[in-house]
């Protein structure tokens, strides 16, 4: 290894300004003072690093006789990064220095160089400097360069010139997060906090997925219309999100006007469209519009076009046109057909075609404890014992586990999560006592506990799995939620599994009697409840 090489190892572990005057001396006794690469990493320790020092990083620097670019870089960045109020003035200074000198190709400014001076111009709101720059940017052939654009736009930004940072940004060939995020931070310095959400495409799509996913539609609508520019992504997110809160009539309006505005749709709008229309039984329409992607729009359907479809039937009670769809379907092999067409069967309580579905799970070897457990509930309602007891041997026998169901709920700011007959969390005499009160007001207005109850997508007739239907997790979560906040509240509930039909009547029931809007966001989709009523109308 040469003496070269092991200066600049030695260098690399430096973490002292101590032991780097050491290797400094080193350095001067070998007479590699001269050597570039020793020469550049000496001055961008002194320089940069957090244990360097200016000082001494203008002594290295003014010992060099030919600094090339690189050894420009370091004494301007070091300085324009440098808390010191003087620093991006220092910074600057050298750069001015640097474009007088450039009498050699290796000392001309280049992309690096200007990011660090338009760095310090912003610091020092010098406006007329960092036009000064921009021109050398333009010069020198960076303009397209991502991260001298960027700072150019923070350069312009620390100066006030809002409109000179949004010109750079609309002119950028290319953007990245950091551009994008740089931006944005610019819009809230300036106070500019709607147009720094709003004029970014990529953070107003997040803001309308994040809106719907917490139940709030108006303000995911809100924020949809107003983008100044609508593109294929944003569309299919707010027809999605109106899709799963069951509003599938909306979801295809938006589709329409999606047409009329010249934006080509893709296999993800026709997934929300076919999303919304099961939610809703438009069945003639879901298949229009599944035929609609082949037909208009050379689309190929998926495996989840295929189960929309296929929910689409089953939801509406045509269970043997969902099997002969499934049968003609190419993906019938795939378990998420059957499984959807088990789901379908239990709504509708159809043991003979729920034990085709089962059968063919069995076949395809994917059959899992939810499938069980819906077989055993159809069972269950239909009366038949024997069924519930094959579900029961065969749970057991192939030791199948269910998954827990848990209900969250966001209080002041602090998300509460429960468990069916959960007694772990730190108030809950207080949530039992509350529950109590609310199933009573709940019953005085018609609310009436199933006799079959569902736990979880579980049923009573496996004690070993379910739980009560009284104290489900969604119930306990609500009562927290009565019991915490004041009256005309809003309460807002996540459910990771499908609320069951005893849940969602009380539901019902409770948004009448305490007079709240109660949304619950279950596997399937989103409820809200109000007055009494359901957005679902019971079609879930």
């Amino acid at each position: 290894m040469s003496t070269a090489e092991t200066i600049l190892r030695a260098l690399q572990g430096c973490n002292s300004l101590s032991w780097l005057q050491r290797i400094h001396a080193h350095v001067l006794v070998t007479g590699l003072h001269a050597h570039p690469a020793v020469s550049g990493e000496l001055l961008r320790f002194c320089a940069v690093s957090a244990s360097g020092s200016l000082p001494y990083a203008q002594l290295l620097f003014s010992r060099l006789p030919d600094p090339q670019t690189h050894h420009w870089n370091s004494i301007i960045r070091g300085f324009s990064q440098s808390p010191d109020s003087e620093s991006p003035l220092i910074a600057l200074l050298y750069y001015n220095d640097m474009v007088r000198a450039r009498a050699s190709a290796g000392s001309l400014p280049d992309a690096f160089t200007f990011s660090f001076a338009l760095k310090a111009c912003g610091r020092i709101r010098a406006r007329s400097k960092c036009e000064e720059v921009h021109g050398a940017v333009v010069r020198r052939g960076c303009v397209t360069h991502v991260v001298v654009c960027t700072n150019l736009i923070g350069g312009y930004a620390g100066n006030g010139s809002i409109e000179a940072a949004e010109k750079v940004f609309d002119e950028m060939p290319g953007r990245d997060l950091v551009s994008w995020n740089c931006m944005i931070s610019c819009y809230s310095q300036a106070g500019l906090h709607h147009e720094g959400l709003l004029e970014n495409v990529y953070v107003g799509n997040a803001l309308i997925d994040m809106y719907a996913k917490c139940g709030n539609l108006d303000e995911a609508l809100r924020v949809f219309n107003g983008m100044p520019r609508q593109d294929v992504f944003m569309w299919n997110t707010i027809i999605s999100a109106f899709a799963v809160h069951g509003r599938g009539d909306e979801a295809e309006m938006f589709f329409r006007q999606m047409l009329s505005a010249g934006i080509q749709p893709d296999s993800i709008t026709f997934l929300g469209l076919l999303c919304g229309c099961s939610h809703q039984g438009l069945v003639h329409e879901g298949i229009e519009y599944f035929h609609m992607m082949t037909s208009s729009f050379s689309l190929s359907p998926g495996i989840k076009h295929y189960g929309c479809m296929v929910d689409l039937y089953g939801r509406a009670g045509k269970l043997e046109k969902a099997l002969e769809f499934i049968r003609c379907s190419p993906s019938r092999d795939d378990p998420v057909l059957w499984r959807t067409l088990l789901s379908s069967c239990k709504i509708h309580k159809n043991v003979k075609m729920g034990e085709i579905a089962m059968k063919n799970l069995v076949q395809l070897g994917t059959c899992n404890a939810g499938d069980c457990i819906l077989l055993a509930t159809i069972y269950a309602e239909s009366k038949n014992e024997r069924g519930v007891a094959r579900m029961r041997s065969l749970i057991k026998s192939r030791d199948i586990r269910t998954s827990p169901g848990w209900s969250w709920i966001e209080i002041n700011d602090q998300v509460h999560r429960f468990v069916a007959d959960d007694l772990s969390h730190p108030d809950c005499r207080e949530i039992y006592y509350k529950l109590e009160e609310v199933i009573d007001r709940a019953a005085s207005v018609g609310y009436m506990n199933f006799e079959t109850k569902e736990g979880n997508s579980e049923t009573v007739f496996f004690e070993d799995y379910a739980v009560s239907g009284t104290t489900h997790s969604e119930k306990l979560a609500i009562a927290f939620g009565l019991a915490r906040t004041p009256e005309g509240t809003s309460l807002r509930i996540v459910k990771n599994l499908r609320i069951c039909r005893d849940c969602h009547s009380f539901m019902k029931s409770v948004s009448l009697a305490f007079g709240r809007v109660l949304v619950v966001r279950d596997r399937v989709r989103f409820h809200h409840f109000e007055g009494g009523v359901c957005s679902c109308k019971d079609y879930w």
